[in-house]
């Protein structure tokens, strides 16, 4: 008796094919929003057929988090143990450019993992780590080499935090030499920059309503948008669950106000910085101080942006998602008069990957807001553009 066509034309690989598409998923519209039926449709099957794969969500996502950190982790121990440098770099953006629509789930979504899964996770992640670190202390014998690492990773990730329109072999050809500066740079090189920032003065909730912004933003930045409850918020104000509504209708308001902040607080420092600057390579390197200094002094709010923006209804989202571009094209307007070799596409990639080492530089330094800290993140950041 001969199997019936839906047997016959089922992949072998659909296993794989479900992480994939939910990778994307959930990197696009973040874990909480996704749903199961819009992960079975991406993958062009029923829901029905997606449970007998993945018992339930945390289960699919669980495995979009092994499989991506697995294939990173095998692309560094596929090289022998003294491998160049570059030639580390070059097979980790191999990985992250062949699976760049679901590799961003790791910069925000990871945190919503379960403590034995992200610990995992982490140690997979810490063992590529060591294996650049090794390279970097080996090649360029110079301070933080773990810092350097991490760096140039995120150099190297950032591409799946983004939707520049660039040729593969274009990306192939930046990052790995994007991140190759970074792992060069001594983190030393930018001593002072941090003296040289004028940032806004940050905000004194004066008013209610801003009380219970200033509260919602570290929420946000810790548990994520989704698990945050107008209760907690309340609680932190020493407000009654309903009085928030007096000043905000919903919480997702509560949300647009904090990016609406945190636009407004980074367009003012770029606008400072720029005033400061003579000459191109100036004004990329005040940039880059400035986005330094931004991030630190204003983690929490920057963090709650960043991530949680792409969750936001489309009304509301796309002035933000306008003010994120106009802040972009700032930088490569300048990044381009200092490299005029690099097209608007190539420049923007490369501003996207200073973005990446300031976050996963940042994270390393857990955030400690110290000169020191700032003049390092910014010498490395500064690094992978110029």
């Amino acid at each position: 008796m001969s199997a019936g066509p839906s047997a016959a034309t089922r992949p072998r690989n659909r296993k794989q094919l479900i992480v994939e598409a939910a990778g994307q998923v959930f990197t696009e519209r973040g874990y909480h929003a996704a749903s199961m039926e819009e992960i079975a449709g991406a993958v062009g099957i029923t829901a029905a057929a997606l449970y007998r794969h993945f018992p339930n969500k945390y289960a699919l996502f669980a495995a979009c988090a092994d499989g991506m950190v697995d294939r990173l982790a095998a692309a560094v121990d596929g090289a022998p143990p003294d491998a160049p440098l570059r030639d580390l770099l070059t097979a980790i953006v191999a990985v992250t450019v062949a699976h760049r629509a679901s590799g961003g789930l790791y910069r925000w979504e990871a945190r919503y993992l379960e403590r034995a899964d992200r610990r995992r996770v982490r140690a997979r992640f810490a063992h590529v780590v060591a294996r650049v670190t090794e390279a970097v202390r080996r090649e360029y014998p110079l301070p933080e080499e773990r810092l350097r690492a991490v760096a140039a990773l995120g150099a190297i990730g950032s591409v799946t935090m983004h939707r520049t329109s660039i040729a593969p072999r274009r990306i192939d050809e930046l990052l790995p030499a994007a991140a190759l500066r970074v792992a060069a740079t001594d983190p030393a090189s930018a001593a002072g920059s941090a003296d040289a920032v004028e940032l806004p003065a940050r905000p004194v909730p004066r008013t209610r309503r801003a009380e219970i912004l200033a509260a919602a933003v570290p929420l946000f930045a810790r548990d994520g948008f989704a698990t945050v409850t107008n209760g907690q918020i309340a609680a932190a104000v020493g407000l009654a669950p309903s009085a928030i509504y007096r000043h905000y209708p919903g919480k997702v308001d509560i949300l647009v106000a904090a990016c609406l902040q945190a636009a407004d607080l980074l367009a003012q420092a770029v606008d400072r910085s720029l005033r400061r600057s003579a000459g191109p390579e100036s004004a990329v390197r005040a940039l880059t101080a400035a986005y330094v200094a931004y991030s630190f002094e204003h983690n929490a709010l920057n963090s709650v942006a960043e991530a949680e923006v792409r969750g936001l209804p489309a009304d509301v989202r796309r002035p933000l998602i306008v003010a994120q571009r106009e802040h972009i094209a700032v930088w490569e307007r300048q990044l381009r008069a200092a490299r005029p070799e690099l097209d608007a596409r190539q420049a923007r990639l490369l501003v996207h990957a200073a973005f990446g080492v300031v976050v996963e530089a940042g994270r390393a330094l857990r955030w400690q807001d110290t000169p020191g800290n700032r003049d390092a993140v910014t010498a490395l950041a500064a690094g992978a553009l110029l």
